[in-house]
């Protein structure tokens, strides 16, 4: 019996030998030809006076006026100072097209793309222009015109990813230069706070610099879009996520087809279907999206009432909010599908011709620019006290003009905020993978998280110029 046991662990110790590579070299030449770095620019207006330097009044006060001064030259006015940050990416064509991720390259007044250096690559980094970029998922599309066809990589099926495969994440860590790191997808499907959330959850090492870098299955095909970490220090502690090659894959293609995105749009509000509720409205199963609200729209056109829960989808069985909310985002703008929905105690079929999402929250957001109610400019929210970043905390933090958020302005020393690093000073210019400019619209990201049943919302965090996205829980 005991010879018995030690023959299957013998068995198994092989066979978990034979699952892990000997090596990753050969797939590290393999794909290395299209990781490249990423390098921005942005000029940043000067400032008079050493605001965001030392305090008001302070004895180095007047030693910092100086030093500015004799850098401002001759003229009264300061200098404009140049603002660099680093960054990966990958080619996915031999004509240049580029993917990264939006925040690598956001309001960037210079690209310039370096590529590994061996045979045949181009030696002098080349300067990319932005074809188009999605902040809802964070990707980028970017172009460069190179003097040679360029080595490319394809996507994947991120779909069949499993738990437990081997993955290789590339790109420019903490501005290291090319690097190699390797590990497990460690889950799938993971949602941090957007709509179109479909994180690949790894262990391979993801650092400041990494985002935007690919990572690749053993095939040597991009399975995801390396773009944020959770992390208490800003640090790799091995829980690293990136964006599913499905989602890119067709975000990439509609903004190199239009240099924007077209998502389909139900114009429905929902929620999902709890044990509850589906026990007292008599459904079968817990599934499905119930209709809380129909704004003026496609879904009120063809008929649809709050109350509704909606089963199927132009054909496909929805399961939750989540679900229904991808779906419909990754259907034709202008389509005509049909839309089974559950009322009063029976099914009904509506035929609804979709809209475009961005459109409408570009409506959306026009009509609430037209409100005359007064802004509150701070509010405590998340264990945050928030304000509007103001001219004047522009100037104290030396936020770079053209960044708009909100200041972070104390932070509950007993909440999660602190834990995870978030301090005073700090501004958030997004959460939920929208962008946020007044309280109001961290307050509605706060409550389409809620409503959707998501624990958590992702925050994407500056310091000092330098970003970083943080997962804040959410209350109950």
């Amino acid at each position: 019996m005991l010879a018995l046991i030690s023959g299957v662990m013998v068995l198994a110790q092989v066979l978990m030998a034979q699952a892990r590579p000997e090596s990753l070299a050969p797939l590290a030449e393999q794909v290395s030809p299209a990781v490249v770095n990423i390098t921005t620019t942005t000029v940043i207006e000067g400032r008079t006076g050493p605001q965001g330097i030392v305090p008001e009044g302070s004895p180095f006060e007047d030693f910092f006026r100086e030093f500015q001064d004799r850098n401002r030259g001759n003229g009264d006015t300061p200098r404009p100072r140049r603002s660099s940050a680093l960054g990966s990416g990958f080619v996915i064509s031999e004509d240049g097209y580029i993917v990264t991720n939006n925040h690598v390259i956001e309001e960037a007044d210079e690209i310039e793309i370096e590529f590994f250096p061996g045979e045949g690559q181009p030696v002098q980094p080349l300067p990319a222009k932005v074809v188009g970029t999605d902040p809802t998922t964070d990707i980028a599309l970017l172009k460069v015109e190179a003097p040679m066809p360029l080595k490319f990589v394809t996507f994947a099926d991120s779909d069949t990813a499993r738990v437990g495969d081997w993955v290789v994440a590339m790109g420019n860590p903490l501005g290291q230069g090319f690097s190699v790191s390797a590990g497990i997808v460690s889950a799938r499907n993971r949602e941090l706070s957007g709509s179109y959330d479909d994180y690949i959850q790894t262990d391979a090492a993801i650092n400041r610099g990494n985002s935007g870098g690919p990572l690749f299955n053993m095939d040597g095909d991009v399975v995801g879009v390396n773009t944020a970490i959770l992390s208490p220090n800003g640090g790799s502690i091995g829980i690293g996520f990136s964006m599913a090659s499905n989602v890119v894959s067709k975000v990439v293609k509609q903004l190199k087809d239009f240099g924007e995105t077209r998502r389909g749009w139900l114009g429905v509000r929902i929620q999902d279907v709890t044990d509850d509720v589906a026990e007292a409205m008599g459904l079968d199963a817990a599934k499905g999206a119930l209709v809380t609200d129909v704004p003026d729209g496609p879904a009120k056109d063809a008929g649809m009432l709050s109350g509704d829960v909606i089963l199927s989808f132009d054909g496909i069985e929805v399961e939750d909010t989540r679900g229904l909310v991808r779906t419909v985002g990754n259907t034709e703008v202008g389509k005509t599908v049909r839309v089974v929905v559950y009322r009063e105690g029976k099914t009904e079929t509506l035929k609804v011709t979709l809209g475009r999402r961005e459109e409408a929250e570009r409506q959306a957001s026009r009509s609430g620019d037209d409100k005359d109610a007064p802004e509150q400019t701070e509010k405590q929210l998340l264990g945050l006290s928030v304000s509007v970043l103001t001219e004047e905390l522009r100037g104290e933090l030396n936020v770079p003009a053209g960044t708009d958020g909100l200041v972070i302005m104390s932070v509950d020393e007993a909440s999660e905020a602190w834990e995870k690093g978030l301090r005073a000073g700090d501004v958030i210019t997004e959460a939920g993978q929208q962008k946020v400019a007044a309280i109001a619209d961290l307050e509605a990201r706060i409550d389409e998280a809620q409503e959707a049943g998501r624990k958590s919302l992702l925050l994407l965090v500056r310091r000092s110029g330098e970003p970083r996205f943080v997962a804040l829980n959410l209350p109950e």
